[in-house]
């Protein structure tokens, strides 16, 4: 999906945004699993006050940062820079080349599933001008240059701002442990855990035996040196075989998200001749001979699921399983227990799992749970003798939980109730232990584990608490399932992640690490929840700020308000180290948690779809109103940011209400809707027509053109804009953005500069290399600093 955190790759964006934004994250292939199963982003803690006092404790001066104090290891400009600098003055006025999109029944164009029969009748049409910008093979001579052009054109823009950008990027430095180590986790014999190294971009991935009274480390993945010479590295997945010998990874080197698979004999340090193109990266041992993949079609659909036998040709490898439904994906994964491979196909209103016991050596016959039926979505894993099935049967719109026998499944048996369905509480995962149970969820609009017994549900189950109301906590890593504590992590928009493990018997928590953030004193900030009330004059919006408490004031100051909105994910509020420069230099950060997303349940997510699509946006501006009217900012003094679907919610929000706002920040925006969600051909659109409709059905084309943000340009005034793509980004392809820049220019009234800058290096999640990123994220700072007026004269210098 076009969304930071959805299924697979929603694990890895929200792992490598932990890495990136000061701390190890989950560095671990299963904890990214787990993170792509479970939206929210996964950290815990209960004694919580007691790390945050005893941090504050150990800092408790004031942040003041001198350029003497910061000391730069790696040079931005010749690391990350073609130099020198290529400047031009004017933006690129692009070439208009006569073009219409068709919407409907086209001949040779299959633009519905089952056939034409709700298609438009005959086609509508569209002129897009800019259409031509558009290469699918990212190669085209026209189309490079002109993105050089733009990129120019930023440059220029932009290059006042370098002392500025490069003070910044120092700043944010100053807060990351660069030598860092995450907490071990047990898996057999060894514990593996992951570090980073001063300097150096990416993880290392090592062991230790668990038994020896002075371990050697063992480095049996090494991204730094997978990484050299590449302008792009993406290993997203790792497992090891059950005697731990073998080693398969896989990486992806453009930023496409087509990822190659690798193995490696881990006792001889050899790479073994099986080598596995095109696949969607995810990766996992049956036993010491098979591990499983997955592979996508034209349309880059995960459609297939393979099992490749070691040391035999690709071509022998046997399909499990394949969809042919183009609205479905494809998956796999295994249960806590190991003992099952779960296949699954899946759209975002419907689901279908299969489960194949890997005891039953070489059969991989595979029985189904449910068959798929309209509407009812279940995930299944399993203990003992039961399989543990959360679903939203029986209109449990939050979801419950329910149990069969495992000889039971594949017949008409009914799934039983564990505990009686509560509205209040959304459960999104489940994670079973030999002697108790987890899950993952959501109550009153925040994240929750609940533990509880299998031999006894209803007397047993439990929430962890936690003492600060405002917090994301989640599963970590937990690969032992004879375990007798559960590993969870927890942080907040003041405390950085802490790492605990839980134990159910005693219900007592131990900290195992808190990340270390240097130079950040938590007792300068604070943070608060306020409800806004929508302007249907009865649902209340959530909005969570975070800000210096010495810098806020009764009068009105700057504020950046950040959106999503879509696909039922959750912004949480979490630590970043990469917001400290807004706070420390007055700004409030705040999100607004606008229907569309997952924050408040299910129904949340399912009221701001298809015809209601546009409460995602009224919302957006209700919340940016409201803290104007309540004197926390004004007009000029809000920046507003959104990524992906959220730069989606930024493009209708500036065309529905752009004098509210001082700047805007737009990455990888997903701004052409009508053009995309009409193509078949353009990656992920058929499975999204559960999300946003089929624009090519009449219905949906007369919903999604009132709000389309490239389709909704208009002859008005426009804050400054900032626009980022990627060129092999295959979610939001690079002409969107490029397109909306240039017809934004085309129609806008005022002066405020409209930037794009287009990664010609990378895809969807930006740099892959660390500091590349701060690098990057440092320019996007200071355009909001400069705009709403918060940058200082030390940072110009």
């Amino acid at each position: 999906s076009r969304s930071i955190g959805l299924i697979l790759t929603a694990g890895a964006a929200v792992a490598m945004l932990a890495f990136r934004n000061c701390s190890l994250g989950f560095l671990h292939a299963p904890a990214i699993r787990k993170a792509a199963q479970a939206t929210p982003i996964v950290v815990a803690g209960v004694a919580i006050a007691r790390s945050v006092r005893r941090l504050a404790a150990a800092s408790q001066k004031k942040l003041v940062k001198t350029k003497a104090e910061i000391s730069p290891k790696i040079d931005p400009w010749n690391a990350f820079e073609k130099l020198p600098l290529r400047l031009e003055k004017d933006p690129p006025i692009p070439k208009k080349v006569p073009h219409e999109i068709l919407f409907g029944a086209v001949s040779g164009e299959e633009k519905e599933r089952g056939g034409p029969k709700e298609l438009i009748v005959p086609p509508k049409t569209i002129k897009d001008p800019y259409f031509w910008i558009r290469d699918d093979d990212r190669k085209r001579k026209d189309v490079i240059s002109h993105l050089e052009a733009e990129n120019a054109y930023t440059n220029y823009m932009t290059h006042h701002l370098r002392a500025a950008r490069e003070n910044i990027y120092q700043e944010i430095l100053s807060h990351i442990q660069e030598t860092d180590v995450s907490v071990p986790h047990p898996r057999g014999k060894y514990e593996y855990y992951d570090r980073t190294e001063e300097g150096k971009s990416y993880q290392i991935h090592c062991r230790k035996l668990k038994s020896a009274q002075q371990p050697q480390e063992d480095i049996f993945l090494n991204e730094n040196e997978i990484a050299k010479d590449k302008k792009h590295c993406d290993i997203y997945d790792w497992d090891v075989s059950p005697s731990q010998t073998l080693l398969a990874y896989s990486a992806d080197f453009t930023g496409d998200e087509e990822y190659t698979l690798y193995l490696k004999d881990l006792s001889t340090g050899k790479f073994l001749q099986d080598e596995i193109p095109k696949t969607i990266g995810r990766v996992l041992f049956g036993d010491e001979k098979t591990l499983f993949y997955a592979t996508m079609d034209e349309s880059r659909r995960t459609d297939k699921v393979w099992m490749h036998r070691i040391g035999t040709p690709n071509s022998k490898d046997v399909l499990l399983y394949h969809e042919p439904d183009s609205q479905f994906d494809a998956g796999f994964s295994k249960s806590s227990s190991k003992r099952f491979l779960f296949l699954s196909s899946s759209s975002s209103e419907t689901e279908e799992h299969w489960v194949i016991d890997l005891e039953e050596k070489g059969s991989y016959k595979k029985k189904c749970v449910r068959k798929r039926e309209k509407g009812v979505i279940y995930e299944v894993d399993h203990h003992d003798k039961d399989f543990y099935i959360i679903t939203n049967l029986d209109k449990s719109t939050n979801f419950k939980l329910t149990s069969i026998p495992v000889e039971k499944v594949g017949t008409e048996a009914k799934w039983e109730d564990v505990f009686p369905y509560d509205p209040a509480i959304k459960i999104d995962d489940i994670h079973c232990f030999s002697n108790f149970i987890a899950l993952e969820g959501r109550e009153d609009g925040f994240s929750q584990v609940w533990i509880f017994k299998p031999e006894n549900p209803k007397d047993s189950r439990h929430v962890i608490k936690f003492q600060e109301e405002a917090h994301t906590v989640g599963l970590s890593v937990n690969e032992d399932f004879g375990s007798s504590v559960v590993r969870i992590t927890y942080e907040s928009f003041i405390c950085p992640r802490c790492t605990y493990d839980y134990d159910p018997s005693d219900r007592k928590l131990t900290l195992l690490k808190q990340q270390p953030v240097p130079k950040y004193d938590p007792s300068l900030y604070s943070s608060e929840r306020l409800e806004v009330l929508a302007r249907d004059g009865k649902t209340k919006i959530p909005v969570s700020l975070v800000y210096r408490t010495d810098m806020k004031s009764d009068k009105p100051g700057p504020v950046h308000l950040y959106g999503y909105g879509s696909y039922e994910i959750s912004i949480e509020p979490q630590f970043a180290a990469t917001r400290l420069p807004l706070l420390d230099r007055g700004v409030t950060y705040a999100i607004a948690h606008v229907r569309g997303g997952g924050e408040m349940g299910r129904s949340w997510y399912e009221s701001a779809k298809y015809s209601h699509k546009s409460r995602t946006f009224t919302d957006f501006i209700d919340c940016a109103k409201n803290l104007i009217d309540r004197k926390t900012t004004t007009p000029d003094l809000m920046s507003i940011e959104g990524r992906s679907a959220g730069g989606l919610l930024v493009g209708a929000v500036l065309n529905m209400a752009p004098s509210l706002f001082k700047a805007g920040v737009a990455g990888v925006p997903f701004v052409d809707v009508m053009g995309t969600m009409s193509d078949p051909s353009i990656p992920l659109t058929t499975g999204e027509w559960e999300e946003w409709g089929n624009p090519n059905t009449l219905m949906a084309f007369n919903d999604i053109i009132k709000y389309s943000p490239y389709d909704n340009i208009a002859k008005q005034n426009y804050p400054s804009l900032f626009i980022s793509g990627g060129l092999f980004d295959p979610r939001v392809a690079y002409w969107e953005p490029a397109k909306w820049a240039a017809k934004l220019r085309e129609y806008k009234t005022d002066d405020n500069p409209v930037l794009l800058k287009i990664d010609l290096d990378s895809g969807h999640f930006s740099a892959s290399d660390r500091y590349r990123y701060y690098w990057e994220r440092s320019l996007e700072l200071c355009f909001i600093l400069e705009n709403i007026g918060c940058l200082r004269n030390e940072d110009r210098v």
